[in-house]
């Protein structure tokens, strides 16, 4: 008998990650460690090392099922740039990791308590070197205002699961990047009304 496969399948995955590979390769440096913060099934990450491999990717994730999917997912890949999956929880101080030339963070912020976003930019601001970036993928608010009808019921459908989820005002986001030491946001719009927004260390 055969132990199941840990792999997860994100639907979302496979339509967002060739336009997410296409807005943040030129974001990212040529060689070094990326963080990814909540790698969730691993498929991004897989995708991302694969297509660049000159940098060494760090996948993390709180949660160890997911862990597994990510060390599945490498596994399979036969992919020498991915480092196993590390335990790694944004909100929480303390990274077990001291340094990184990149961080990304792909479909969290508006999937977790706002403490997982500050939790996320003052981690980041203690392992990026200045000029080093930090990018979020995901849908935001701008102005206060939703950029899509369908935005708005997601956002709905979200507060409704969990009152402490919600998709983000990107000013606000701006505002504590800058209080964490991070320059004004480089906003590239992508499919499905989602925006990659990237933040260089100060």
């Amino acid at each position: 008998m055969t132990a199941p496969d840990p792999r997860r399948f994100a639907p979302a995955v496979a339509r967002n990650r060739d336009p997410l590979l296409a807005a943040i390769r030129p974001l990212l440096p040529e060689a070094g460690l990326v963080l990814e913060i909540a790698s969730g099934s691993g498929e991004h990450a897989v995708h991302f090392a694969a297509a660049m491999p000159g940098l060494t990717f760090q996948p993390s994730d709180p949660q160890p099922e997911a862990r597994a999917s990510i060390d599945a997912w490498v596994a399979a890949s036969g992919l020498a740039n991915i480092r196993p999956a590390m335990a790694l929880d944004a909100a929480t101080p303390g990274w077990p990791i001291a340094t990184a030339d990149a961080v990304v963070c792909i479909n969290m912020i508006h999937i977790a308590p706002w403490s997982a976003t500050e939790g996320l930019l003052r981690g980041a601001a203690a392992v990026l070197p200045p000029g080093a970036p930090l990018i979020l993928y995901g849908p935001f608010r701008r102005g206060g205002v939703h950029t899509a009808s369908s935005n708005a019921a997601f956002d709905d459908d979200l507060r409704a699961r969990d009152p402490a989820w919600g998709v983000r005002d990107l000013e606000t986001v701006a505002a504590l990047a800058a209080a964490c030491g991070f320059g004004p946001p480089t906003v590239i719009e992508m499919p499905a009304n989602n925006l990659t927004v990237a933040f260089g260390r100060g």
